[in-house]
């Protein structure tokens, strides 16, 4: 069984959309969650061998210089492999997080073996009176904690974190007599929006 309260949550800052544009990670920024506790935090620049655009810099406040002193995303790497070891992962629209996590590892010949949830995915179906599904967003409508920080690695991964124990103290109200795990949270984020209310009522019997 595998609690949800028990994960890493992760972001990512890059050079633009898609590794497979050749596009690479700027930073990184992680938290760790032990039954429901932030025990432990990771961030780091990288240095992803290019010059990155002034939009890339303005949006996310990484500047050229800031990076061209980085570590380089073999050693980013192989430390954050040690630290997500025996963790599954979560980030707000996983998928692209995931993509660079995949492509930096691939690099870097390097694996991982925890699974993938996503904040983002799960709040479309269990926050469906939100404004929008965006983590800002989220985040002011669910009155959750921030430092006013947005597009840096560390500060959207705490964010995030905040999000997601909020997300899994809604799923403990519907599903009080259950303990809820990574395959409950990723059952309920693959599930049309109609029939969440369905799936609360079975698991209910």
């Amino acid at each position: 069984m595998t609690l949800a309260n028990q994960v890493v949550i992760l972001d990512f800052e890059t050079t633009g959309l898609s590794p497979d544009n050749g596009d690479r990670a700027i930073e990184i920024g992680a938290v760790k969650l032990v039954d429901g506790q932030i025990v432990d935090t990771f961030q780091e620049l990288i240095n992803p061998g290019k010059r990155v655009n002034s939009f890339i810099e303005q949006y996310t406040g990484i500047s050229n210089n800031m990076l061209k002193h980085a570590p380089s995303s073999k050693e980013v790497m192989a430390q954050f492999a040690k630290f997500i070891d025996g963790f599954n992962l979560v980030a707000h629209n996983a998928s692209f997080d995931k993509k660079f996590l995949d492509a930096e590892f691939k690099h870097n010949k390097l694996h991982y073996t925890g699974q993938f949830a996503c904040s983002l995915l799960l709040s479309r179906r269990i926050s469906q009176d939100a404004p929008n599904h965006q983590l800002g967003t989220l985040v002011s409508y669910h009155q959750l904690p921030n430092d006013g920080v947005f597009h840096r690695a560390l500060a959207d991964a705490t964010m995030t974190s905040h999000l997601w124990l909020h997300q899994l103290d809604l799923l403990q109200q519907q599903l009080p007599n259950h303990l809820i795990t990574l395959d409950i949270i990723n059952k309920i984020s693959s599930l049309p929006k109609a029939q969440i209310n369905r799936y609360y009522q079975t698991m209910a019997r």
